[in-house]
């Protein structure tokens, strides 16, 4: 017997019902007002305007982590799409290449 749940983010239901309806986006919003600035960019000495507040810890559909501010941190789109995602495990394959700039995978 099967026990593993699905994934929340393949769940069909739309990203409103999944939580990030009105209430999120103004959460979001004064969030990203006191916090414009992607923490990411920061540690690496770089000054980045973030537009989007990420959960530190993933949140899986648990409302009380969902609405924790201090699970959230501002991001910019480039480091949660890429390295973030990698951390969460959630990042395509990335191609790598050789010194003569061939691919390896």
């Amino acid at each position: 017997m099967n026990t593993k749940q699905p994934s929340w983010r393949s769940d069909k239901r739309t990203s409103s019902d999944r939580g990030y309806g009105y209430a999120w986006q103004q959460a979001r919003a004064r969030y990203l007002e006191a916090h414009p600035l992607c923490v990411m960019c920061e540690a690496e000495g770089k000054v980045t305007l973030a537009g989007v507040v990420d959960h530190k810890t993933p949140h899986k559909g648990d409302e009380s982590l969902f609405w924790n501010e201090g699970n959230w941190q501002s991001l910019c789109k480039r480091h949660h799409d890429t390295d973030k995602a990698e951390q969460e495990g959630r990042h395509k394959e990335r191609a790598k290449f050789d010194q003569s700039g061939r691919v390896v995978w």
